[in-house]
Order: structure tokens, then sequence, then C-alpha cells
């Protein structure tokens, strides 16, 4: 039985590049700090990678500091968003703006914020789309950090963080940008000056890149303002931003699967977002509900509810015949708490329970679709005459 694998929004299988190059640097066994030879052959890589990330984001030259290697996305978050509120504990403003249906990567900060004092204000997704009236009034002068995500995980919801962060801008240059971009990254036009951020979070595992290592990007003016306090204390890696030995194994991929990404992106959209268009077409004809965002939506997300039948069996089912699909964030999946970000996009708890993503990768195929179809079908025609029952 073939595996079909269509949870690329959790994660992607490494690309036979990245295996290639991480093979290649696992022979570079010398600490990236040490100043011998060794060190310096480990460092050169690093340094590589650096470059080859940077160029994916559009940074053609770099400032010392502009690009962090971290262990993940939710660490970069955690560094952006902690690192922004301690960086400068006697500013005048103790308040954030993010949306209602974050990453718990975000979300989970602001939680902490939320517990030492900061006001946390959270503006509405619903359809997908930010409520624009609602963030125009809470932006004031108290505003020190705008955080929103470019891609939602769950929906394939396309914010218009440009738009916001240039308010933001516009309002006070001083308020720091921060976008989640791990959904969103290679996925979508994606520019820091394209969309006003100070801060960029990426992550190498959804681009066909490995797991355990990600990237926050800082901007010159944010580098300047001195607006990111680090969280991870030690011998000062990383510009003094994130110490620890770098994982140099993981960023040797996270470079190669950067420079794969980057050099095919627009092909790569076209074909995921036909996919995308194909599954939707297909999928429309049987007993489910598409859950489409109104506004833009990336390429690469569908969201679907079943009809009265919950998402973990419908899992199980479409498991037994081979194909991979997910009820949702895999950072959550063990949660029981109702899914947040399909709560505020519009379903009920119970709506929320019955829904599955579909997540593409270039590497799927209309077989690939045709085979979910079928299997989903099959299962709902067996789940719903049970339920009748």
């Amino acid at each position: 039985m073939k595996d079909i694998y269509l949870d690329n929004s959790a994660t992607t299988p490494l690309s036979e590049g990245v295996k290639a190059k991480m093979i290649e640097t696992m022979e570079l066994y010398g600490n990236p700090s040490s100043l011998h030879p060794m060190g310096n052959a480990a460092h050169a890589v690093v340094e590589g990678a650096r470059r080859q990330v940077g160029e994916s984001l559009g940074l053609r030259r770099m400032e010392a500091g502009e690009l962090i290697f971290t262990s993940c996305g939710s660490e970069s978050d955690n560094l952006a968003i902690l690192g922004a509120a301690f960086a400068k504990p006697r500013r005048r403003g103790m308040t954030v703006i993010t949306t209602d249906s974050e990453h718990a990567g975000v979300e989970n900060a602001m939680k902490h914020l939320e517990a030492n004092g900061f006001r946390v204000v959270r503006i509405p997704t619903v359809g997908g789309v930010l409520d624009m009236e609602r963030y125009t009034r809470a932006l004031d002068r108290n505003v020190f950090l705008v955080s929103m995500m470019t891609v939602n995980n769950e929906t394939g919801a396309m914010y218009d963080v440009g738009q916001a962060f240039a308010m933001a801008k516009a309002m006070n240059p001083e308020i720091v940008t921060h976008t989640d971009a791990v959904q969103g990254y290679l996925k979508c036009k994606l520019t820091p000056k394209a969309i006003s951020a100070d801060l960029i979070t990426v992550s190498a595992h959804k681009i066909h890149g490995p797991k355990g290592v990600g990237a926050l990007y800082i901007s010159k003016e944010a580098l300047k303002r001195r607006d990111i306090a680090p969280q991870l204390l030690g011998g000062g890696q990383e510009f003094g931003f994130r110490s620890g030995t770098e994982n140099t194994v993981g960023i040797a991929g996270f470079g190669e699967a950067a420079r794969e990404g980057y050099s095919a992106m627009n092909e790569n959209i076209e074909r995921m977002r036909n996919l995308r268009d194909y599954a939707a077409e297909r999928l429309s004809q049987l007993p489910v509900r598409l859950n489409l965002p109104r506004g833009e939506r990336a390429p690469h997300i569908l969201n679907l509810t079943l009809p009265n039948i919950r998402s973990e069996t419908m899992l199980h089912m479409l498991s037994s015949k081979g194909i991979h699909v997910s009820n949702g964030s895999a950072c959550s999946s063990h949660s029981k708490a109702p899914r947040s970000s399909l709560t505020a996009f519009g379903l009920s708890a119970k709506e929320a329970e019955e829904s599955i993503r579909v997540s593409f990768s270039h590497d799927n195929s209309r077989e690939d679709v045709d085979a979910l179809v079928a299997a989903l079908g099959e299962a709902l025609e067996r789940l719903v005459r049970t339920v009748r029952r």
C-alpha cells in the first residue's frame, strides 16, 4: 500500500539535496566558534546557510545579527515577542496587538506577557480576515509590539499583515512589527520591506528541511534601537541573541532547503495552488463543507468539516488506507480544548472537532487527490450509515 502524505503543514519530508548536504556536513565535527581550521570550516557552513536563508527572504546584504538561527519556529516566536517586551522594560507602552488565531508559539508567549502585567489585544479573524476596524481602534501610543501570523496554519487564510504593519509604522515608527511566517515562508512572496516587518519567524521543516532548526530575521532598524533582548543566555553565539553551540548539520540542511525552495518558488506555488483548487472541486462533490477563507488563501492548505463525524475517527480510517491528513496543528494535536483557529474563523466547538486539514507540497499529484477523495467518500458512506443507525 502506497503512503499518500497530505499533512505538509505539520512537516515536510527532507529533499534529496538536503539529505546529501546534511550527510556531507556530518564530517565537519568542529565547533563553529573554535578558531582552528576545523572550527573555521564549520563556521563557513553556518555563514553560507545564513546567506541562503537571507536570500530566500529577499536579503542581499545582511548586517551582523540580521538573521539568527534558533531551534525552531516557536523559539523564534518567543525570542521575538519576549525579547521585544523585555528589551526596554521602562518603555511607556505596555500593550501588544496580536490576533485571536495565532499558533501556540505566539499565543502562549502572549499569555506569559499578560501574567507579567502586559495588556494583549487580540484582533478577531472571522472568515480568515483581520478585523481592520477593531485593529484601528486598538492601535494607539501605548502599543509597542504588533505580532500577526502571515498564513493561518489550519485554514490557510493569508492575513494582510502588510497593511496592518504599515498602519502601525505610520502612527509610530518605533512600534516593533513581527510575523510568524512559518506557514507562509516560500508559499507566498514575502520580504521584510514589502510587509514593513521588523521581525520574521521562519522554520526549516516546513520547506523540506530538517526539524530542530528555525530562524528569526531582525531588521537593521530594530538592531539599532536594540529592540530585542536575548532569552537564552550563555556563550553569546548568534551575535549574542541566542547562546548555545550551533546545530551545524541542521543549519546546513536549512540553507539547502531555502536555496532549493527559493529557486523554484514560483513553480512550486503554482503547482500547489492548482492541486488545492482541484482538491476543492473534487471534495465539493462529497457531503463535506469546505472552510474557505473570505480573503486571500495560501496555496497549500484546505480545511473541511465532516457531517457529524469526529475528525479523529476519520483520520484513523484514512490512515488505514495509507492516506495521511491531520485534524489541525501538530503542536496542539493532543490537546482536548477546541481548536482556537477554527472557532476564531467562525466554527462552533463541535464543528471544529469535526474538521480535518489537507495540506500539499509540490511533490503531491492529482492522483494523490483522487485517492483521498475516493477514500474519504467511502469512509463517509460507512460512517454516516453507522451514525443513522
